[in-house]
């Protein structure tokens, strides 16, 4: 704390919509605290509360995953702004999938509403953060060549840092850069747009079959002019000549349920999520094979219920068998070809077909998160624990976060004209070429031109190499909580050092802390009950009242 004012420095690291949601907890709970809070935000990129994700400046081919109907991101007591669809100046269809560059411009609204209300002493530094130290009375920045501080209390809200390439990818790199072979990032979109009007007649392959494939491949089409009409794609003449998704499974994700009226066939009873609820405060207290278990347990009921409602019943044997093949193997119950595959996905989320036991578990699981989140997040977790009920939740992402419908039936589009291929997807055999890279599998090969990189780094914090996780990994301040595991946190975000010790003020939000907290990549999850606790914790530690937030009306009282 800086002793020379009366005021408590607060340093928040990262102003993307976590940052956001940070800082409108802290305005929240700001007049509980003893003394006045001033707080600097450190964040070189200029769209401060949207950050690179959503870039008001990014591409319209960008779409977020999530329905308008299910935007549940309410703005806090204080705010002007309201919900996103009333903010937009147009009418929104409900079961419409917004671009990412609109919420953005929302989020940057909400920051311009929170910093206009004077409720937060707040200073915003473009500077990227090289470093950060624990010195005489807190904590100490490096940014832009000179020191700030000392802080009470920091926040690392960095989102996905820059980490060491996987192997692959290294040689891809090294690859590249000997050879003028094209090998690049997905994002930002807009650049990838202009890169691929040099693009026409060539070969393009896509590293990942995720949602940013279809970010890409709508950058690869109707970002160059291209469009989609009756389920046809109309191509513009400036398109590559190919293009080659591919994944390790080659499996492509399965869409949400097209409309409010389908997706309602899927909601859980409030006792089925009661007794999940339960089920998870046994689960985050127990062994990898009891929390297995008691999950499982609450889920079949509800399973058999909805399939039997949308009569494609099964029996309670074969959910069992599909649940215990899910939490080992996750993936391997889907049978057929991708493009059967993902015909199917749209049949079901279309309500053409019986719902599959995979698809009833999917969306169940999209519908518990809030719940999912309110027992792990705010427990202290076992490793092995963790890694279990966390890939679970991983695996069943090819259901719970799939893209909207639209963008399925586009991948359909393209496959019928032949601009996509997807007999290459599952694995391919990958071979360096002078003047790219060779695709293979059995009999089939194709020579790529470009790659475009669509894998999402994973949270290993042992391989980031950006400052100032890097430093702080480095000098044991952030370790993970276990092999394959992210950062270890406190609840409110305090991380754990390598003796053990937790740092008052040293604090970390997001997917680096994966393991300790879950379905962190969520968007709610930036303005829900994380983001709480850690402004509870700050004005807790600076001996103000923020443990009263149940008693205090202007508290927006989020879900996790």
């Amino acid at each position: 704390m800086d002793h020379d004012s009366a005021t408590a420095k607060i340093a928040i690291i990262g102003l993307g919509p976590r940052g956001l949601g940070a800082l409108e907890a802290l305005a929240t709970l700001s007049r509980h605290a003893d003394t006045p809070l001033r707080v600097d935000v450190f964040d070189p990129f200029p769209a401060k509360g949207a950050g690179p994700n959503f870039d008001p400046a990014e591409s319209p081919t960008c779409l977020l995953n999530i329905p308008f109907r299910d935007i549940a991101i309410g703005a806090p007591a204080f705010s002007r702004c309201g919900n996103f669809a009333d903010w937009l100046d147009r009418p929104v269809d409900p079961d419409s999938f917004p671009p990412r560059a609109d919420l953005g411009r929302y989020l940057e609204a909400r920051l311009a509403d929170l910093t206009g209300l004077g409720l937060l002493a707040v200073t915003f530094r473009h500077a990227p953060v090289d470093r950060v130290t624990q010195v005489a009375g807190g904590w100490q920045l490096e940014a832009g060549g000179a020191a700030h501080g000392p802080y009470a209390e920091v926040l690392l809200t960095v989102g996905q840092p820059a980490v060491a390439p996987d192997p692959q990818l290294a040689a891809w790199q090294d690859h590249a850069g000997q050879t003028g072979a094209i090998l690049t990032d997905a994002y930002p979109a807009h650049r990838l747009t202009a890169m691929a009007a040099d693009w026409t007649g060539k070969t393009v392959a896509i590293r990942g079959m995720a949602l940013s494939a279809f970010d890409i491949l709508r950058v690869l089409t109707t970002g160059q002019g291209g469009r989609f009409e009756q389920g046809r794609y109309l191509a513009s003449g400036r398109e590559p000549a190919l293009i080659l998704p591919f994944s390790l499974d080659g499996k492509p994700p399965y869409p949400k349920p097209a409309t409010a009226a389908l997706d309602a066939g899927f909601d859980p009873l409030q006792a089925e999520t009661d007794a999940f609820s339960a089920a998870m405060a046994t689960a985050v207290n127990a062994t990898p094979d009891v929390a297995e278990q008691v999950i499982t347990a609450a889920l079949v009921p509800v399973i058999r219920r909805l399939l039997h409602a949308h009569d494609a019943k099964k029996d309670e044997n074969a959910i069992q068998t599909w649940l215990k093949a899910e939490w080992s193997s996750p993936g391997t119950q889907e049978r057929g070809t991708p493009p059967e595959i993902l015909s199917q996905g749209i049949a079901l989320a279309q309500g053409h077909l019986p719902p599959s036991i995979g698809y009833a578990v999917g969306q169940v699981w999209r519908k518990w998160q809030n719940a999912l989140r309110a027992s792990y997040n705010s427990a202290a977790l076992a490793p092995q624990t963790a890694k279990t009920i966390l890939g679970f939740d991983e695996g069943l992402k090819r259901y719970s976060y799939g893209p909207p419908l639209a963008s399925s039936m586009e991948l359909r589009a393209l496959l019928d004209c032949g601009l996509v291929d997807l007999e290459l997807c599952a694995d391919p055999g990958i071979n360096l070429t002078q003047t790219g890279w060779t695709l293979s599998e059995g009999t089939r090969s194709a020579l790529a031109d470009v790659m475009v990189d669509g894998v999402m780094d994973p949270p290993d914090v042992s391989r980031i190499r950006a400052a100032p996780i890097k430093g702080l990994v480095e000098a044991g301040r952030i370790v993970p909580l276990g092999q394959d595991l992210a950062a270890h946190i406190a609840p409110d975000g305090q991380l754990w050092d390598d003796k053990g010790r937790l740092q008052p003020g040293l604090c970390l939000l997001g997917r680096l802390a994966s393991g300790s907290v879950i379905a962190a990549d969520s968007l709610h999850d930036c303005f829900g009950r994380a983001a709480d606790r850690w402004a509870e914790g700050v004005v807790r530690r600076l001996g103000g009242m923020g443990a009263q937030r149940a008693s205090d009306p202007a508290h927006p009282l989020h879900e996790d």
